[in-house]
C-alpha cells in the first residue's frame, strides 16, 4: 500500500498535537467514560466473571478465582486482577467493572495515533486514532467485561515493540515486546504468543532481520516473560490437581481433571476443534464471520476497498523497501527527498513499508485463524486496530498528496468521496428506517420494561453475543423513542454534510464529521442499550432483595448461576459472601451448569446444588428464602412448590419469589 515513484513527504503543515487529543478526549468521554455508570453489570458473563473480580478482591486469593463459590479456572486471571485492584479503589460498581476496557480504548487510541503517525505522518495517526474511538466493533464489545480491548493493547504494543525495537536499535523496546506477549498470555491465554509469533516469524523471514537475532534478546527476553507468566500457571496447577481418577474429557463427581488439563488441552486445544466439554459455544458462519468485520469495522470499513486497490496496484513495489539490502537507486531517493535528508527519508520510507507488513500478516493469520476455530463475534478484537492503521495511512495518502507538484498517490480522492457517498446513502436509509419506526409507534404507551415487549427467537441458541438484537419487536420501539430521534437526525446530517465537505475538497473535515456522527450515534445507542436494563441485568431483583429481606435469608436461583449472576454480584455483600443455592445438579453430566461444571465436581465444592425434592423440603423451613427463575423454568417452579410461591416481582423474562408473605 505504498507508491513509491510519488514524492513520499510530510504534510506541510503538521496538526496540533494538543488539538488532536482534545478532540480525542472528548470523544473518548462522550462514548466510553459517561457510559461506565449505566446500565448496571449484565447477567451472564459480565456479571459472572465480576464475581470473580470480587472473590479475589474480598479474599486475596490471586491464584484461584471463584464464582458463587465454584473454581473458575478456564480464563487466564489478569482481567480479575485489574477489575480487583479497581475495587479496592472505587468499590463493588459498575463504574469499577468496566473501567479498565474503557481505559484500554483510550490506550490503544494512544498507540494507533503513535504508531499511524511515525509510519504516514501527524494526518494519518489522526485518523488511526479517530477509528479506534469511533468504530462499532470496540463500542459494542466494551459494554460488557471481556478481555478483548485488554488483549488488543497488549498485542499491538508487541508488535509495536518489535519494529521500534529492530528499527531504532533500542533493546528497551525489544523487552517491551517480550512484556507484553507475556501480559497477553495472562488477558486471554495461548492465543496470544499464537497470534503475535504467527506474525512475527515470517515478518522477520521476510525482512531478513532473522539476522538480527540477538538484536531479539531470545534468552533475556524469554526469561522476562516466563519471569511474567509462568508463575500463575504454576501455582494454578499446583492449588488445583487432578481430583480422583479422571478419565476422558467429561468429569464425573471427585474424579476430575486438574488446572494443567483442562486449562491447556479443554480450554485451548479442544476447543480450537470444536470438542470442548461443555460445549456451550457456537461458530459463525463462514460467510457470516467474514461480512460481519464490514460491521465492526464501520464506519471505517467505507475506506477499505481504496486501501485494498492500493495495496494491489502497488503490489510490485511491496518488496523493495522491505529487506536491509533492498531499495531503488540513490538517484531515486535524491530525485525525491525534497524536504529533508537522504537518511531520514529511507529510514521512513522502510519504516512504513514495514509497517504494513506486519500489521497485515498479524491481520491475516488471526483473521484465518477464527475462521477454521471456533469463534465468537469479538474473538478478531485484536485485529481491528492494525487494520484502522492500514485505512488511516491510506486515507492521509490520498489526501495529502493529491495535487503536490507532479505527485499522486495510487488513487484519487473520488475514492474517498464515493466511500462518503455511500456513508451518505446509509444514514438516509438508517434515518428513514428509524423515523418509519418512530412514525409507527406514536400511538404506543411508552414501556419501562421492554422485555415484556420483546420476542424471544433463541438466534444461535443465544450463545452468540449479538443474539438478542432478534429479539427487538415494533412495540418495543416505542421504548426507544428519544435515542432512536437522536440517532436519526445524527445519520440523516452527519455523513450527508461529510460528502458535501468531500466534494468541496475539505477532506480533513469530511474524515472527522465522520467521527463526530457515529460519536452522537454511539451516545444514542447506549442511552437505547440502557433502555434495555430489565432484560439484560437483573439488578433490580437484588435491590428488592436487600430492600425487604434480611441477611440471614437465602437467595436460590433455578438453573444456571449465570442467569440471575447480576443477583448474585449485588446482594453479595448483603449476604455476608455466602453463595447462592442453585437447583440444578452437581457436576452434571449432560452439560447442566456450564460456567460451574468442571469445578463443581471438585470434591470440596460447596454443597450448593438442589434437587427439585431438596428444594421442595427446605422451603417454606427456616429463614426466608427466595428462589429467581427465567421463562422457561418458570412453569417448573410453580410446579415443584405449587400452593407455596409468593410472587415478589417480575421483571422482562425474570420472575422472583419468596416463600411467605413479606410484612
Amino acid at each position: 500500500m505504498i507508491d513509491d515513484s510519488q514524492t513520499f513527504d510530510r504534510p506541510p503543515a503538521a496538526l496540533s498535537t494538543r488539538r488532536v487529543w482534545l478532540l480525542f478526549a472528548a470523544i473518548f468521554l462522550a462514548i466510553y467514560f459517561a457510559s461506565l455508570f449505566s446500565p448496571p453489570l449484565l447477567d451472564d458473563v459480565d456479571a459472572a466473571h465480576a464475581q470473580a473480580a470480587q472473590g479475589m478482591s474480598e479474599t486475596g486469593d490471586l491464584i484461584t478465582s471463584k464464582i458463587n463459590g465454584i473454581r473458575y479456572i478456564e480464563k487466564p486471571p489478569l482481567p480479575y486482577w485489574i477489575v480487583a485492584g479497581m475495587y479496592r479503589i472505587f468499590g463493588q460498581n459498575t463504574f469499577a467493572t468496566h473501567l479498565p476496557n474503557a481505559l484500554a480504548m483510550l490506550a490503544l487510541t494512544w498507540l494507533a495515533w503513535i504508531w499511524g503517525r511515525r509510519a504516514w505522518g501527524d494526518r494519518a495517526g489522526f485518523y488511526a486514532g479517530l477509528a479506534v474511538l469511533t468504530s462499532v466493533g470496540p463500542f459494542l464489545f466494551t459494554r460488557f467485561i471481556i478481555p478483548e480491548s485488554i488483549l488488543a493493547f497488549f498485542l499491538l504494543l508487541a508488535l509495536y515493540g518489535l519494529i521500534t525495537g529492530l528499527e531504532s536499535h533500542k533493546p528497551v523496546w525489544i523487552y517491551w515486546m517480550w512484556a507484553s506477549v507475556a501480559l497477553a498470555l495472562l488477558t486471554k491465554g495461548l492465543i496470544a504468543p499464537v497470534f503475535f509469533f504467527g506474525a512475527a516469524i515470517p515478518y522477520l523471514l521476510l525482512t531478513g532481520q532473522w539476522r538480527k537475532w540477538k538484536a531479539l534478546r531470545p534468552f533475556s527476553g524469554l526469561l522476562l516473560f516466563l519471569a511474567i507468566a509462568a508463575p500463575w500457571h504454576i501455582l494454578c496447577g499446583i492449588f488445583n490437581p487432578d481430583q480422583g481418577h479422571p478419565i476422558g474429557n467429561h468429569p464425573t463427581l471427585g474424579n476430575v481433571h486438574g488446572f494443567f488439563y483442562f486449562y491447556f488441552i479443554n480450554e485451548h486445544v479442544l476447543r480450537f476443534f470444536g470438542l470442548r466439554y461443555p460445549h456451550d459455544y457456537n461458530k459463525m458462519g463462514f460467510a457470516t464471520y467474514w461480512l460481519a468485520h464490514l460491521v465492526w469495522l464501520f464506519p471505517w470499513s467505507l475506506f477499505l476497498p481504496a486501501a485494498l486497490v492500493t495495496a494491489w496496484k502497488t503490489r510490485r513495489t511491496w518488496l523493495q523497501h522491505l529487506r536491509h539490502d533492498a531499495g531503488q537507486t540513490v538517484d531515486f531517493y535524491l530525485d525525491h527527498a525534497m524536504r529533508e535528508d537522504v537518511a531520514s527519508y529511507v529510514v521512513r520510507l522502510k519504516f512504513r513499508v514495514r509497517t504494513i507488513w506486519l500489521l497485515s500478516l498479524f491481520s491475516a493469520w488471526t483473521l484465518l485463524f477464527f475462521s477454521i476455530s471456533t469463534n465468537q463475534e469479538y474473538y478478531t478484537f485484536p485485529v481491528w486496530p492494525p487494520l484502522f492503521i492500514l485505512i488511516a495511512g491510506v486515507m492521509a495518502d490520498i489526501e495529502l498528496r493529491c495535487g503536490e507538484n507532479g505527485a499522486r498517490p495510487a488513487l484519487s480522492t473520488a475514492w474517498l468521496t464515493g466511500a462518503q457517498a455511500v456513508f451518505a446513502v446509509i444514514g438516509v436509509i438508517s434515518a428513514a428506517t428509524l423515523g418509519w419506526g418512530l412514525w409507527t409507534s406514536r400511538h404506543l404507551p411508552f414501556v419501562s420494561d421492554i422485555g415484556t415487549l420483546l420476542a424471544h427467537r433463541g438466534v444461535g441458541d443465544y450463545t452468540l453475543s449479538m443474539s438478542h438484537l432478534f429479539d427487538l419487536t415494533g412495540p418495543s420501539f416505542a421504548a426507544l423513542r428519544l435515542p432512536a430521534i437522536l440517532a436519526a437526525i445524527a445519520l440523516l446530517l452527519g455523513p450527508a454534510v461529510g460528502w458535501l465537505l468531500r466534494l468541496k475538497g475539505r477532506h480533513l473535515a469530511s474524515t472527522v464529521s465522520v467521527a463526530l456522527t457515529m460519536t452522537v450515534f454511539f451516545v444514542a445507542a447506549h442511552i437505547a442499550f440502557a433502555r434495555f436494563e430489565p432484560m439484560l441485568s437483573s439488578k433490580q431483583l437484588a435491590d428488592t432483595i436487600i430492600q425487604k429481606g434480611t441477611p440471614a435469608d437465602t437467595f436460590i436461583i433455578y438453573g444456571e448461576q449465570s442467569s440471575g449472576s447480576s443477583v448474585i454480584f449485588y446482594t453479595h455483600k448483603f449476604f455476608s459472601g455466602r453463595p447462592a443455592l442453585l437447583v440444578l445438579p452437581r457436576c452434571g453430566q449432560h452439560g447442566e451448569g456450564t460456567t460451574l461444571l468442571w469445578g463443581s465436581c471438585y470434591p470440596d465444592a460447596p454443597d450448593i446444588f438442589l434437587s427439585n425434592e431438596k428444594l421442595g423440603a427446605i422451603w417454606g423451613t427456616g429463614n426466608r428464602k427466595w428462589i429467581f427463575a427465567e421463562d422457561p423454568d418458570r412453569d417448573r417452579v410453580e410446579q415443584v412448590l405449587a400452593g407455596r410461591l409468593y410472587p415478589v416481582q417480575t421483571i422482562a423474562d425474570k420472575t422472583l419469589w419468596t416463600d411467605r408473605p413479606l410484612p
